[in-house]
């Protein structure tokens, strides 16, 4: 995990709040890693987010804990990257392309009918 992916993980949380976490988390998936403090809150804004409101939650870490939480849940299954998948116990590394990722998860529903 690189430096900044916790603060990144943490304002995707702050968007979460707002009623915003996919168009957020869009923007960070292009712009990675470029997930310095002054990115996030502009990233939030061009998604209307409200820049006081967001600001605060980014600043006073609301979501620090939860995130934390996320991090030693993801260790302890071996996760240490994005994106990951598990599907049906079976761990996934890297972005893969849309069509293989649906054979996969087919197979896997399959398998457990």
């Amino acid at each position: 995990m690189h430096t900044l992916a916790r603060g990144a993980h943490e304002a995707a949380r702050c968007a979460a709040a707002a009623g915003k976490y996919w168009p957020y988390h869009d923007l960070l998936f292009e712009a990675q890693p470029a997930f310095r403090r002054d990115n996030l809150l502009r990233y939030a804004t061009e998604i209307g987010l409200d820049l006081a409101d967001f600001t605060r939650c980014v600043d006073e870490r609301r979501y620090a804990a939860q995130v934390e939480a996320d991090v030693v849940q993801a260790q302890a299954l071996g996760i240490n990257g994005t994106p990951t998948f598990l599907i049906n116990g079976r761990k996934v590394v890297g972005g893969l392309p849309l069509e293989e990722l649906r054979a996969l998860v087919e197979g896997a529903l399959k398998a457990r009918r």
